[in-house]
């Protein structure tokens, strides 16, 4: 870095940015206008107020226009500041937000790595200022800061924050891209390695995790934290008290000894965490750690000239292009579901039965009451096992309580709305039935048969089958109209999938009803055919099956699970059967393979294993190293002895999963194949990086050899790959 220059505005001086300001059309401006503000100590502080001028449901972003407006804002500041007329800078937002960060519609159209470059220089050039205006710059976090927005407040010099703040967080890693405007060279020096490891990678990675305002605070991201009522009042009083000499502690900030010592030591563990959580495919958090190991050492300058690179890599890369493909998925298509008819015709739903007491009954009966707060009943064949089905929510509630998630009221109330009971003559005022018994249609039919004699005409039925014909299901009812579908996924609590099944009697009532229903659990609904397997468990007993034939090939366990790695999925394919169990991946498997022999993979071998207490042996991460000794016992009759290179498994799964999808498809099994993706990031824990499943075969060449084409034209691929 020879010639660097010393400071971040000499770095920028001589950059042209044209080429992005051509590209800020439809931008929604946020505007940053100041105000002087005269402190008790007779001190002036001028106070930019960032606004987009639209309401709170529109938060303010950081276009190239508005940072470029900003940046204006804050040359005539400093211009104030050198002339002695301020004596302080402070910046905030409008009601509750202070801004969402990067306008991301705007970053995924930059066209060029070049393009991509000027953003984050410019971004760099213009926070940047608020530590060269020549006087103390103060941000007051009055709410939601995300990515950008944080890097204002971490670019200035004191940070406060409003304790009712939403959400604080630098979600970069997540999109596939890395803090790019100071974050990961500004975090670690203020916070030390450790923290700002968990806030710029660990985090992101667990589904996206905010820091609340009192752990932003703990973390030492904040000096001080104020509540709501009198947050501007209390911040400027504070900030007054700054100009004239009180010391702000920063217990968090790292030392000599620190950088020296825990720095190496904490991003070697966190690379070793890394490879074994996620393997090597993702490429943001490896950007990530490499930044935030520089940052131990050299100037701000430095700091910011990498991470300038680090950003113009990872915009205009495929991972960055699939994973605003499968983020626009999650945050539209998700909450406008394709297919769902008017709310206008569901059933008001005041009380929900729920037939079964199991652990899953007792997962819905939770999730119901919890959401929709009206009663639940559960019904079982014996007392014994409804009483322990009702002891296992109460016990849930209470763990709620204990939790400050819910209060003494909150919870007894809650309780109060679930019985148990094993007279079924209860469910006659039940709007919404669900069942949760025994996967075979026999038994479904049975219990559907007995309570739709005892509910209203307009009631609705729902199974929570995982793989069965719902039309099959229904065949007995007199109503087979008032049955759907209504598919969970483990655990019930967390996983944000309900597939909602249609079959071809389902009336537009039931449908509704189903979805607005899962909408009040806070749930994603997709709608899809009554085909076996629907969407999810389809696609899994694809990836499962090619698991299993390679082991019975004559494949070792292990490289059979490292062979899938390049799939980016949570967790290996044993690793995810051992997960789901082994006697239900059997029974979808079987489900799978008698409804289409010549595509899936089974083995009667399976079932046998299935019934063994422990299968596989796993290390402290959970991943697969081998099989019992009673597996190995068991499975080696079974296994043959040419085992299967792990290009020749991959492949086969590609081409499998592409094939399949493309027949999902044709048969109508959901509308688009942007449903199929929802359905696999949301159902199945799917990486954004990979898009879902259709932008990765596509540009695996699978689609192509599958059926010789592509489920994306033009394909969707970064900048640098189109």
């Amino acid at each position: 870095m020879a010639g660097m220059a010393n400071t971040v505005s000499e770095q920028y001086a001589n950059v042209d940015f044209a080429p992005i300001q051509a590209l800020t059309d439809g931008e929604v401006i946020t505007k940053s206008p100041a105000r002087d503000i005269r402190l008790a100590s007779g001190k002036v502080l001028a106070l930019i107020t960032l606004d987009n001028g639209r309401d709170h449901t529109r938060p303010n972003t950081l276009g190239p226009a508005t940072l470029t407006q900003l940046g204006e804002t804050l040359d005539a500041l400093a211009a104030r500041a050198a002339a002695g007329e301020i004596q302080a800078v402070g910046i905030t937002g409008k009601q509750y937000i202070l801004a969402a960060g990067a306008d991301l519609s705007d970053i995924s159209k930059v066209g060029s790595r070049d393009n991509a470059r000027l953003i984050a220089q410019l971004g760099h050039k213009v926070l940047g200022k608020f530590g060269e205006l020549g006087v103390p710059s103060f941000a007051f976090v009055n709410g939601l800061a995300l990515g950008g927005g944080l890097e204002i407040a971490l670019n200035s010099t004191y940070r406060t924050v409003d304790s009712s703040a939403a959400a604080i967080a630098l979600p970069e890693v997540f999109l596939g891209i890395i803090p790019g405007w100071g974050g990961a060279y500004l975090l670690p020096n203020l916070i030390g390695i450790e923290n700002a490891l968990e806030v710029v990678i660990s985090n992101p990675l667990k589904q996206n995790r905010m820091l609340k305002p009192q752990q932003a605070f703990d973390l030492g991201i904040f000096d001080a934290i104020f509540p709501a009522a009198n947050y501007l009042e209390n911040s400027l009083a504070w900030a007054d008290a700054v100009l004239g000499g009180k010391k702000v502690e920063r217990k968090n900030e790292p030392g000599k000894l620190e950088r020296l010592t825990k720095w190496p030591i904490a991003i070697k563990m966190a690379r070793g965490m890394l490879e074994s959580k996620i393997g090597t495919v993702p490429t943001s958090p490896y950007a990530a750690l490499e930044l935030l190991d520089k940052a131990k050492s050299g100037t701000k300058a430095e700091g910011f000239a990498r991470e300038d690179e680090a950003l113009a890599d990872l915009v205009t890369g495929d991972q960055f292009a699939a994973s605003m493909y499968a983020f626009d998925l999650v945050q539209k298509r998700a909450k406008r579901p394709v297919g769902a008819p008017d709310k206008q015709l569901a059933k008001k739903v005041t009380k929900v039965g729920i037939i079964g007491a199991g652990l899953m009954a007792s997962q819905f009966a939770l999730l119901f009451v919890r959401k929709l707060q009206v009663p639940v009943l559960i019904t079982d064949l014996d007392q014994a096992r409804v009483d322990k089905g009702v002891a296992y929510i109460h016990e849930e509630i209470g763990k709620l309580e204990t939790k400050g998630r819910l209060d003494a009221d909150s919870a007894n109330k809650l309780r109060a709305l679930v019985t148990g009971t094993t007279d079924k003559s209860l469910y006659a005022d039940c709007d919404f039935v669900i069942e949760a018994v025994f996967e075979e249609v026999g038994v479904k039919q049975q219990v559907f048969g007995e309570i739709e004699k005892i509910i209203a005409e307009d009631a609705i039925l729902a199974t929570n089958t995982s793989s069965l014909s719902v039309a099959e299901i229904g065949e007995k009812l007199a109503h087979p109209e008032r049955l759907v579908g209504f598919h969970f996924f483990n655990p019930v609590a967390v996983m944000p999938l309900i597939e909602i099944v249609k079959t071809p009697n389902t009336s537009d009532a039931a449908l509704s009803t189903a979805f607005v229903v899962a909408r009040n659990l806070g749930k994603n609904a997709v709608l899809t055919a009554d085909a076996p397997g629907f969407v999810v468990n389809r696609l899994l007993a694809k990836v499962m099956g090619e698991a299993a034939r390679a082991v019975y090939e004559g494949t070792p366990i292990v490289d059979v699970e490292k062979a899938f790695g390049p799939l980016g999925l949570p967790m290996g394919p044993f690793q995810l059967i051992d997960l789901v169990g082994w006697k239900v991946a059997a029974h979808v498997q079987d489900t799978m393979a008698t409804a289409f022999p010549e595509r899936f993979y089974a083995n009667e071998n399976f079932h046998a294993l299935a019934e063994l207490d422990a299968i596989v042996e796993k290390d402290k991460g959970g991943r697969v190293t081998g099989w019992t000794k009673q597996a190995e016992k068991l499975l080696k009759p079974a296994v043959g002895s040419a085992p299967a290179s792990a290009a020749t498994i991959l492949q086969r799964v590609q081409d499998g999963l592409a094939d399949e999808i493309k027949r999902m498809l044709d048969e109508g099994v959901v509308p688009e194949v942007e449903d199929i993706d929802l359905c696999l990031i949301l159902g199945a824990g799917w990486p954004f990086i990979d898009g879902g499943a259709s932008p990765y075969l596509d540009r695996q060449g699978a689609s192509d050899r599958a059926f010789g084409g592509s489920f994306h034209t033009p394909q969707i691929r970064g900048v640098e790959n189109r």
